[in-house]
Parts: C-alpha cells; sequence; structure tokens
C-alpha cells in the first residue's frame, strides 16, 4: 500500500522583548537559576499581571508579514494543568481569540518550486519554567528564569507532506522572524522550538489518520529525522495490524527514535476560561498602520528582488535571503564588485564552505564583504584568475592582507596578460613534450580534445597558474594547429 504523510508544525518563537509578557522581570538567558522570577512569574496571591505592549506589537507585525488576519479584539485565557515548572497551575495563553488569524508562508523547496503553506493561527503565550534532571543526586530541579517569557505560537495548517517540506517551512519561519527582529531564532537555546504533529493516510484518502505530536524539537536535522522516524513506526504499526494512538512523543537523538510521553490532551482537558485579570486586547487602526510602517523588506520580497534585479535562479536568490544577515552580506559584495552572479558563486561557494567547515555564521567571516567584492573586481578586470582567486580567498581568509591587492602584491599573484611572455613560455612546453604535439597533430579531433587538457594543464604548470587561462587557450590552439 502507498502512504502519504500529514504534517502540522507548532513553532513556538521566544520574542526578543527586554521583559517578560506580564511582568518586568528581564529575559536574559543563561541567569543563575532562580534569580529572573518575580512575584507576578511565580503567581504570588495579590499581584496582577500587566500585559508587554512589545510583545503585542511583535505579535502584529508577524501577522502583517504572513498576510493574517489580525484580531482586533483577543482575549488572554487561562489554560490549567498540573506540572512542577509551572508553579501557578496555569499558563496564560490565547484560546478562542487568538491575536493572530489564518494566514500562509510560501516555502521554496528542493527542486526551486514554491508551496503555499496555510497558517491556522499565531498566538500570545507566556512560557513555563524548566526541569533539569543533571546533577541533583537523582533528583529534579526547578529553574523559574524562563517562567513568564513571551512566546508566539505559531500554528500550520497540515498542509506539508513530507520531513523535507517540514525542514524547509521551519526555515522559512525561522529567517522571517528574525528578518522582523522579533526572536533571535538560537534554537540551541530555546529561542525557536518546534512541536511536530504527524500521522499517515492511504494514499488518495481524503481523511486525516490519528496524528502523534513529537514535543520540543530544536534543530533543522532533529525535525528531519524525527517525522521520519515517526511515519516509519506509524506505517509498521497499521501494516502490522495496530492502531497509532493520539499521545504526546518525545524524539530521542542518540537513539534516533521518538519514545511516548502521555496521552494527547485535548483543549477541554485544559478547562480554558478568560483570564479574570487581563483584559480584552483591543488593536486600534492606528496601532497597526504604525506597525506595518516598520516592516522591513521580508524574504520572498527579496528574493523576487534578487531574481529581478539580478537575474539570479530562484534557487540562488533563495539561498541567498534565507537570512538578514547573508542577504546583507551578498548586496554588499554585489555593490562592492558590480557582478551579481560572481557575488552569488563566491557567497554561495568558497565562503559557504570555509564558514561551514569552520561552524561558523556569517556575521562571524573572516572575509569581509568588502575584501570578498575587492578580489572579485580583480578576476573581472584580469588581475587575477579563478584559479590564482581561491589562494587570494584563503590569505584573506587566513588574515595574511587588509586587502585582495595587498595579497596579490605581497605573494606575486599577478596573472600574466603578456602575450609575448605567454607564447614564450607556450614555446618552450610545447619543445619539452615534442612527441605529444606529434601525436596530437596525427590524430582526429575528439582524441585531440582529450589531448589538449594535457598541454593547458603543462602551461598552467610552467607558469605557477598565473598565465591568463583564455590566452593560453587561444594561443596554444594556433600553435598545435599551425
Amino acid at each position: 500500500m502507498q502512504w502519504e504523510t500529514v504534517i502540522g508544525l507548532e513553532i513556538h518563537a521566544q520574542l526578543a522583548t527586554q521583559s517578560k509578557i506580564f511582568s518586568a522581570s528581564p529575559t536574559t538567558f543563561g541567569a543563575e537559576p532562580n534569580t529572573q522570577a518575580s512575584l507576578v512569574d511565580l503567581g504570588m496571591p495579590g499581584v496582577l499581571p500587566v500585559l508587554n505592549e512589545e510583545a503585542v506589537r511583535m505579535a502584529c507585525k508577524f501577522g502583517l508579514a504572513i498576510d493574517a488576519e489580525i484580531g482586533a479584539r483577543n482575549v488572554f485565557a487561562r489554560k490549567n494543568y498540573f506540572y512542577p515548572d509551572l508553579p501557578k497551575g496555569y499558563q496564560i495563553s490565547q484560546m478562542e481569540l487568538p491575536i493572530v488569524g489564518k494566514g500562509f508562508l510560501d516555502i521554496t523547496l528542493e527542486d526551486g518550486t514554491l508551496k503555499r503553506v496555510g497558517i491556522t493561527r499565531a498566538h500570545l503565550e507566556e512560557d513555563a519554567g524548566k526541569s533539569l534532571h543533571e546533577d541533583f543526586h537523582g533528583m529534579s530541579g526547578i529553574d523559574l528564569n524562563r517562567a513568564g517569557t513571551p512566546l508566539l505560537e505559531i500554528v500550520s495548517e497540515p498542509d506539508i507532506r513530507s520531513p523535507k517540506e517540514a525542514v524547509a517551512y521551519a526555515k522559512a519561519i525561522h529567517a522571517l522572524v528574525r528578518y522582523l527582529g522579533i526572536c533571535d531564532g538560537n534554537m540551541a537555546e530555546g529561542s525557536l522550538r518546534c512541536d511536530c504533529n504527524v500521522s499517515v493516510r492511504p494514499k488518495g484518502q481524503a481523511e486525516f489518520g490519528t496524528r502523534a505530536e513529537i514535543k520540543n524539537v530544536n534543530s533543522f536535522r532533529f525535525i528531519e529525522k524525527a517525522i521520519n522516524h515517526e511515519v516509519q513506526r506509524q506505517i509498521e504499526l497499521i501494516e502490522d495490524g495496530g492502531k497509532v494512538v493520539q499521545e504526546t512523543r518525545l524524539y530521542d537523538p542518540n537513539k534516533d527514535q521518538t519514545r511516548s510521553m502521555r496521552s494527547k490532551e485535548e483543549a477541554n482537558d485544559y478547562r480554558y476560561f478568560p483570564d479574570p485579570d487581563l483584559l480584552p486586547v483591543v488593536i486600534e487602526p492606528s496601532f497597526l498602520a504604525a506597525v506595518r510602517a516598520t516592516l522591513p523588506e521580508l524574504p520572498t520580497q527579496k528574493r523576487e528582488r534578487f531574481q529581478a534585479a539580478f537575474g539570479l535562479s530562484v534557487y540562488d536568490a533563495s539561498v541567498l535571503s534565507a537570512s538578514r544577515e547573508l542577504a546583507d552580506y551578498f548586496e554588499q559584495v554585489q555593490q562592492v564588485s558590480g557582478d551579481a552572479k560572481l557575488a552569488a558563486n563566491w557567497v554561495m561557494g568558497e565562503l559557504s564552505s570555509l564558514l561551514n567547515k569552520d561552524g561558523l555564521e556569517i556575521e562571524q567571516s573572516p572575509v569581509s564583504a568588502e575584501q570578498l567584492g575587492g578580489m572579485i573586481l580583480r578576476i573581472k578586470d584580469n588581475t587575477i584568475s579563478g584559479k590564482i582567486a581561491k589562494m587570494v580567498f584563503e590569505a584573506l581568509a587566513a588574515g595574511e592582507g587588509a586587502t585582495a591587492d595587498e595579497v596579490i602584491e605581497k605573494k606575486g599573484l599577478k596573472q600574466v596578460t603578456d602575450s609575448g611572455a605567454i607564447e614564450k613560455m607556450l614555446d618552450e612546453v610545447l619543445a619539452a613534450n615534442a612527441e605529444q604535439v606529434e601525436q596530437y597533430r596525427a590524430s582526429d579531433e575528439a582524441k585531440r580534445g582529450k589531448m589538449f587538457g594535457f598541454f593547458v594543464g603543462q602551461a598552467m604548470k610552467a607558469s605557477k597558474g598565473k598565465a591568463n587561462p583564455g590566452q593560453v587557450n587561444e594561443l596554444l590552439k594556433k600553435k598545435l594547429e599551425g
């Protein structure tokens, strides 16, 4: 039987406010445990929550960016459940009237095509604390610093059909919240976490299968691996005569498997009701207009501009607009060099390879955009060849020069473009390989093509890579066939 996977993601983005959603406590990451939890965060008797306006502004910013309906009147509710890291016994969230309603996000798939994923809603809520299970001699510790940190929970429609699509969607959300400046997107610190709702159904069936939720997945790689495992588990279970149970599961990256955590609750299990301490939030048109005026150029807009203005492919434009920092770096390289295609090739090629090898972000690049743009200028004016450019790039990355010109001068890498000097060098190469020259001239066209590469290699070796490749090819062909 052929199976179809159905996936919906719930992404929790920690909003980049200076204080918590209902108190003045700071939200700094890495503070000593339980040093950033106030009486409001702990829900002590007699204290009242006060809504952080900046969290509302950030939520509206996201809603406008996904072309969503903004709840002109949205309400906070209490989600009641007991857990050790939830001191109040309830979480303040939104249920029936969220701040952001239906919207959508267009994602780029691996083959360069675009797919639209619906977004059901995005609502504001407070985070819970954190349970720590290490180094407590068999006991668990509770850190309440995170309690009350503002979250925007972004819930997709079940429009995703593969683990790779899920990763593409998660990356698109990650890029968007960073472009908007509402979340730093640091998954290692828990700033962006993902719950994956996964089910399978026979291909062609309209009705959804029973879903399982994989909780708190914190990397793109783990999202793909966790969904892959869960899909396989469900298919094998059904094909063996079993039934999928609606439940919450955890992904164990060490064992590459999901395991049951608890049965999945329904909304009525949480006994939602409007929070009596918080008034409904009414968003005025003027407030929304002011927020709209602060929107930056969004990833999709930047991608479309890169295609239209620079003639880049959908794939190249999507890669280069994946993060605001990478897009800014590319544009600066393009401005200095005046060549978008070469700039794109070097940023996506040599630079990306260097950053990946050293585990660096684009902001930590040892080669600045100005340095790379200056180097590309020297490729364009034939001062250096593409091959020598790689040597210049490596030298810049190693800090062996402040500019490409300095490296070229210091290492004597200037390309030889003097036709007379190149001809003299070619005569020496051909004289040293007289036998191969005779074989070349006696060969048919097909064999000549293969042998020509040998002579080019010998010529470039003799010039230590400094001879202009175009001139070498042109002059060599004349000499061999003359």
